[in-house]
């Protein structure tokens, strides 16, 4: 005959080893090696980003030096000042790698401002040699040819300028249809000049011109802004890709809160999943952020809410692994009680080879196997999570009885472990409930025992 009696384990000292749990949740940092790096791979994103702005203002200037006398100065002046404002933004970026804080933000912002402010102030000033070569029209209006020239002169500028824009840089991105229109206003210039109206065609073409290479320069403005974003994103989903490394592997820490010697906790093991999702998670995050073609708003909402969110991941996934860790030693700590109660009260002894968690894993129940010399009789003592990370464990006491025990006898076996629970303080302190009867299981036959991999203590890695 054989009988099985469970007792469901409330584990009141759970929610203490789950505050014990819960400071993993707190992602190690080894701050020095972390900044250092951080730092030397957030640099080689930065030297990546800039390579093609740099590539880009090169063919700019290569550009600029196709342009009439009257215009190529002025341009070049532009150009130069852009060169500056980016060659600066990247050395003050490779210098904060690491560590951007919010005065330093706020110091690019103000350089920013300041190379703004004087292409501004050169903007007028063409503007205003623009308005004084207007005026000298009507000093040739007599002179077709002349006027002519200059009016071709100016189209030929703009339409290089034109080309400059659409060839070089993300218009589409920034002024969607604004070159579409510059371009058309080049046209009507063009046919101005075509039927002899040069004074409207001079206008037309200088205004234009300015225009695009107003365009030119905010399109640039905007393309270092996004150069920052992409530095804070990689910079914030980089440390997390860091961390999580560093937090692959973990002290293990017991319940009385010290660290256990020689034993390590494997986050990729016991986190069933979850440490893989997040790094996964991570990678494709890094990806988007590494995208030249990721905008501004994309790139701050992957530094301001993606990146906190997988750091969270993280330590939630690590958090997750060591209450895991510690309620597998845990079964096998209840394992213990239960065996030497039978071995007490009615002479079981523990067969060891026949002991173990399921399949080996320790992730899984924990099976002891019980024999009685004198009579032959076998005990199974299983016990495993109520569910998947259940703040429950359940313990089944299972006879296979060769001969017939009474009820009675089942019970009172049952009674002394949940009695031993009670009184031995359990090493992890648990309460037990009472024991609850479950119908009986056929006796296994010789060679029908259910195989266990033998093992009763938790490998902690």
């Amino acid at each position: 005959m054989s009988g099985r009696k469970r007792i469901q384990v409330d584990q009141s000292e759970w929610y203490r080893l789950q505050q014990r749990a819960r400071q993993l949740r707190e992602v190690k940092r080894d701050i020095p090696r972390l900044f250092a790096d951080v730092r030397a791979q957030t640099q080689a994103d930065i030297d990546r980003a800039f390579s093609p702005l740099q590539d880009r203002q090169r063919r700019q200037q290569e550009t600029v030096d196709r342009l009439s006398d009257r215009t190529r100065q002025l341009e070049a002046d532009t150009t130069r000042r852009l060169r500056e404002q980016a060659d600066r933004l990247h050395q003050d970026l490779r210098e904060t790698a690491g560590r951007i804080e919010q005065d330093t933000r706020q110091r690019l912002e103000q350089q920013r401002k300041e190379a703004e402010s004087a292409i501004a102030a050169e903007r007028a000033e063409r503007r205003a040699e623009t308005a004084r070569l207007a005026q000298e029209i009507d000093a040739f209006k007599e002179d077709r040819a002349r006027a002519e020239t200059t009016v071709r002169t100016w189209l030929l500028d703009a339409r290089t300028m034109a080309d400059l824009v659409d060839g070089e840089l993300p218009h589409d991105r920034y002024a969607p249809g604004r070159l579409d229109r510059l371009r058309h206003r080049i046209a009507t210039a063009e046919e101005n000049a075509a039927d002899g109206r040069f004074d409207a065609a001079l206008a037309v073409a200088q205004e234009t011109f300015h225009e695009l290479s107003d365009l030119r320069v905010d399109i640039e403005q905007r393309e270092f802004e996004r150069c920052l974003a992409q530095k804070e994103a990689v910079e914030a989903l980089v440390q997390v890709e860091m961390l999580a490394e560093e937090n692959r592997q973990r002290p293990v820490v017991g319940p009385d809160a010290e660290v256990v010697a020689g034993y390590l906790l494997d986050v990729v093991h016991w986190s069933e999943g979850e440490y893989d999702r997040v790094r996964q998670d991570t990678g494709q995050a890094l990806a988007r952020a590494r995208d030249p073609r990721t905008g501004v708003e994309d790139l701050r909402g992957l530094r301001d809410e993606e990146a906190p969110r997988l750091e969270r991941s993280l330590g939630e996934a690590v958090e997750r692994a060591g209450m895991r860790q510690l309620t597998s030693q845990l079964r096998v700590n209840l394992a213990d009680v239960v065996a030497d109660t039978l071995a007490e009260v009615a002479f079981y002894d523990l067969v060891e080879e026949e002991s173990g968690y399921d399949d080996g894993d320790p992730r899984g129940a924990f099976r002891a196997r019980l024999r009685n010399d004198a009579s032959g009789n076998e005990i199974t003592v299983e016990i495993e999570q109520a569910d998947k990370d259940s703040p429950h464990c359940v313990i089944r006491v299972v006879s296979h009885d060769h001969d017939i025990t009474a009820e009675a006898e089942l019970r009172d076996r049952a009674d002394a472990v949940y009695q031993a629970l009670r009184e031995q303080g359990v090493p992890i302190g648990l309460e037990a409930s009472a024991p609850e009867a479950e119908r009986g299981t056929p006796v296994p036959r010789s060679g029908e025992r259910p195989q266990h991999r033998a093992g009763r203590e938790n490998p902690g890695t």
